[in-house]
């Protein structure tokens, strides 16, 4: 039994020394508490992109490269390029399954078909 007791006062200083000795542990007991509210999240929108607000609360970044004529379509998980195409009024870009139609200062993005981001002004600050 003094053994039990022993190898319990043992592991519990082990632990607490350990987790003193970590100079990279940061922990808060506020991070625990459910209540505090959601922790906002900061926009990263590239200094040379032009961010959209559209139906539904949704938001378009793009980024028009200059050098090539392009737009970069920039999501918070992914980008990819889009190349100038023919148009009938406005501009176009596509990469054969997503389509960015610029007319005037709205925009809209089709993908595979389908649109997903319409009716797209500049967003204001």
């Amino acid at each position: 039994m003094k053994f039990i007791r022993f190898a319990k006062a043992g592991l519990g200083t082990v632990l607490a020394a350990s987790l003193a000795s970590c100079g990279g542990f940061n922990f808060s007991i506020d991070s625990l508490n459910p209540w505090r509210g959601p922790a906002e999240r900061t926009r990263t929108v590239p200094a040379d992109a032009t961010e959209y607000a559209c139906n539904s609360g949704k938001r378009l970044v793009v980024r028009y490269l200059t050098g090539s004529n392009a737009a970069m379509i920039v999501f918070r998980e992914r980008s990819f390029r889009l190349d100038p195409a023919p148009s009938a009024s406005g501009a176009r870009y596509t990469n054969g399954s997503t389509t960015l139609v610029s007319n005037g200062d709205h925009v809209s993005l089709e993908e595979e078909g389908a649109v997903t981001y319409s009716n797209c002004r500049k967003a204001v600050g």
